[in-house]
């Protein structure tokens, strides 16, 4: 499928960089991609041309101090600004829109919500939201404050600690804007940084590490069908399978991902001299599958849940062809199913002729997590 990038806020223009740089070369899925921010400075930094960036809100008192509500407004008046700004660059028309951006601050937070409804109303491409959702130390005093989370633009000091938390609105802003999201974005892609942070890591290695697993995830899904060099997969995954499993009613989704690095060589005669497909056992490659499929249902998800909550799911199996054992997609699909049970479950495979892993990308659609209850009672408690 062919994908529009947006980034909007310093969080959502890093993450637009690192989707960028994560498109595979021989398999181009990526329209264009955009950055949107107040900050000039940030929007320097981004690796997106500078056709693609736009800076907006000159001239209309933007403070840094500023509350939520007040860039609710804000983004209502900007929205056709930033709306503009895309039909002006577009090169191709898209068949979706995935806007990101990180929650907790204001900025991206407080424009995200008109852009997307703007976007909603230009065509009938669907409009997807990637969410980062805020760290604890953060907001909560009795967390680590010496780091402001990976996404954030902030460097951690000695002090910040005792300084109390840089961002005490935090979770309510994020909560805030996911309400303002809920029937405005066709899906919600959530990445939780809490999760993903490891003790004593420092903000910039976080934050581009993050960024990366982020990006990977998002880069496994949506290029299931876009442009290809090589073998043409025997199930492709495309625009209308991804809108069938996430929906278009705002379905808070969560995204898995399992790989496993295989043997890619190989030779004719034995002699080494001519490369060639790899002569793979079943057994090897049934292996393969099954385990990175396991990662992708079990292991850490971009968003902390119970795969069983989810409503849908969607499983993409992607790798060397030799690697790419039909019945050991076919039973990852089955073990998928039986996970989120029903009928609402799509498979497919994605052959990645000069890939050295075999990988699995797992969907879970409409799920429900602790973690944006434990958000949502942060917030009551600086309300």
């Amino acid at each position: 499928m062919q994908l529009e990038v947006i980034g909007v806020g310093g969080a959502g223009c890093r993450i637009a960089d690192a989707i960028r740089a994560a498109e595979p070369a021989d398999h181009a899925f990526l329209t264009d991609v955009f950055a949107f921010d107040t900050d000039e400075s940030d929007l320097k930094r981004t690796v997106v041309p500078e056709s693609h960036r736009h800076r907006y809100g000159q001239g209309t008192g933007l403070d840094a101090a500023d509350d939520l509500e007040r860039r609710f407004e804000l983004g209502e008046s900007h929205a056709g600004e930033l709306l503009e700004a895309v039909e002006r660059e577009s090169s191709t028309a898209a068949d979706a829109r995935l806007v990101a951006v990180g929650l907790g601050g204001v900025t991206g937070g407080g424009v995200a919500p008109a852009l997307v409804a703007a976007l909603q109303r230009r065509d009938d491409a669907p409009v997807y939201v990637l969410a980062t959702l805020p760290a604890d130390r953060e907001f909560d005093p009795d967390a680590d404050a010496g780091d402001t989370g990976p996404h954030s633009g902030a460097t951690a000091s000695p002090t910040a600690a005792s300084s109390g938390p840089p961002r005490p609105n935090a979770a309510a802003n994020a909560v805030a804007t996911l309400e303002r999201l809920d029937g405005l974005a066709s899906a919600i892609v959530c990445f939780d940084n809490e999760a993903w942070l490891r003790p004593g890591e420092t903000i910039t290695d976080a934050r581009d590490r993050c960024n990366r697993e982020l990006a990977r995830r998002v880069t496994a899904v949506f290029a299931g069908g876009g442009e290809s060099d090589g073998p043409v997969a025997q199930n492709v995954i495309d625009a209308s399978d991804v809108e069938r499993i996430v929906g278009n009613e705002s379905a808070i989704v969560a995204l898995g991902y399992g790989d496993q690095t295989v043997e890619t060589s190989g030779s004719r005669f034995g002699l080494g001299l001519i490369p060639s497909e790899p002569d793979v056992e079943t057994s090897e490659a049934v292996s393969a599958v099954e385990t990175v499929v396991r990662k992708g249902i079990r292991g850490k998800l971009s968003l902390e849940c119970e795969p069983e909550s989810a409503d849908r799911g969607l499983l993409i199996v992607g790798g060397p062809p030799a690697w790419l054992n039909r019945r050991a997609i076919a039973e990852g699909r089955g073990v998928l199913q039986s996970t989120v049970g029903g009928n609402g479950v799509l498979g497919g495979d994605a052959p990645r002729p000069d890939g050295e892993t075999v990988f699995a990308a797992v969907v879970l659609a409409g799920v429900e997590s602790d973690r944006l209850e434990e958000l949502r009672a942060a917030a009551d408690r600086t309300a």
